[in-house]
């Protein structure tokens, strides 16, 4: 399948979905930004009081009256408490069976030093992963410096590990050591210092430097990365234009780039990536990965959920690529209560039967 091809396919299924969805989605779709809902300022990890609101009241079908149950993250003025925990059942055809999988379990803390210092942490007990780190909105119009232990900001980072534009398929990576996707992955987790200046209202700059701490395939040395976002918003249209850049050594040097665009309109919104690396997967080898999500809000706490993901570990060669095809509803009966059956179709040539079913299930706060 050739990237052509690929990318007549994700318009496809764009338009047969008539709404899109990958994150960040949630900015798009309230035309906001990622701070605007996290203390971390590129988004993720604990969510700031205007996140546990949205979480709590705007996604589900059911949430709790407040003058019936009150809920809060904060354990007083200054510290506030959060987790994430995402476990799946899957059913492969490849091994023609079915489990019940840990992905990932997640407690996070912020602690305000001030009305400009935060420091945030957390602690993946599934996974074993640290993160802990200092943010202080030094700069003008709330920019940024952060150091300690954390993930670097490139691309979109959808929550999903087995888009190829994040670590791919980790089975297929321990099982036969072929990279199957970028070295970002969900657990890559680096110590180092990064910046982040908002140029204007709708123009966002980071870059980052620092040593990886538990991807074993790269070595010690400095890991730099920058990506620079555009959201202007038009009218009732949000937009999104940016693109990445990250070097790192595995051993040799690798280079990563990448381009991202979305749009959101009401119930809207579509985000897609696109990405090129250079000796990842081998000296002299470039390898391009593609991810297009999509979403249908049917009603407030169901949403219709397509994903298409492609990669070809060497444009040289050919018939070598790889491809996902994922189709699925995200439905959240309750507030931070999340549900998400799948059908995931794996595209390959020759074609091997290895589809599989997936029931993930998130919990949040």
């Amino acid at each position: 399948m050739k990237l052509l091809t690929s990318v007549m396919i994700c318009s496809f299924v764009v338009i047969l979905t008539v709404d899109c969805f990958s994150l960040p989605r949630f900015s798009l779709r309230a035309k906001n930004k990622c701070i605007d809902c996290h203390y971390n300022p590129t988004g993720g990890v604990i969510r700031n009081d205007n996140g546990f609101f949205y979480g709590q009241n705007l996604l589900s079908m059911v949430s709790p009256r407040s003058d019936e149950f009150t809920m809060s993250p904060k354990l007083n003025d200054n510290i506030s408490i959060g987790l994430d925990y995402r476990g799946q059942f899957l059913y492969s055809q490849s091994k023609n069976r079915a489990d019940f999988q840990d992905m990932s379990g997640s407690i996070y803390t912020n602690i305000m030093l001030s009305k400009k210092i935060n420091i945030i942490s957390r602690y993946d007990f599934v996974q074993d992963i640290w993160e802990g780190y200092g943010v202080g909105h030094i700069f003008p119009n709330n920019g940024y410096v952060k150091g300690g232990a954390f993930q670097p900001y490139y691309g979109l980072r959808i929550d999903d590990h087995t888009a190829y534009t994040r670590g791919g398929d980790f089975s297929t990576y321990f099982a036969t050591g072929a990279r199957a996707g970028l070295i970002y992955n969900p657990l890559y987790i680096e110590a180092g210092i990064e910046f982040g200046f908002y140029i204007s209202n709708f123009v966002f700059l980071t870059a980052s430097v620092g040593t990886n701490l538990n991807n074993q395939t790269l070595t010690k040395d400095p890991s730099y990365t920058t990506r620079l976002e555009f959201n202007p918003v038009i009218g009732k249209v949000a937009l999104m234009l940016g693109g990445s850049y990250a070097a790192a050594k595995v051993p040799q040097p690798i280079d990563l780039y990448g381009g991202f665009a979305g749009i959101g309109y009401d119930r809207f919104t579509l985000l897609a990536e696109f990405d090129q690396s250079k000796n990842l997967t081998g000296t002299g080898i470039k390898s391009n990965y593609l991810t297009a999500q999509a979403a249908y809000v049917i009603i407030i706490g169901l949403e219709a959920i397509v994903r298409y993901d492609w990669m070809d570990p060497n444009i040289d060669i050919s018939n070598d690529e790889l491809a996902h095809l994922v189709l699925g509803f995200e439905f959240v009966p309750y507030s931070f209560i999340e549900i998400r059956p799948q059908y995931r179709f794996i595209i390959e040539e020759p074609n091997v039967d290895n589809n599989a079913v997936v029931i993930q299930f998130h919990l949040y706060y």
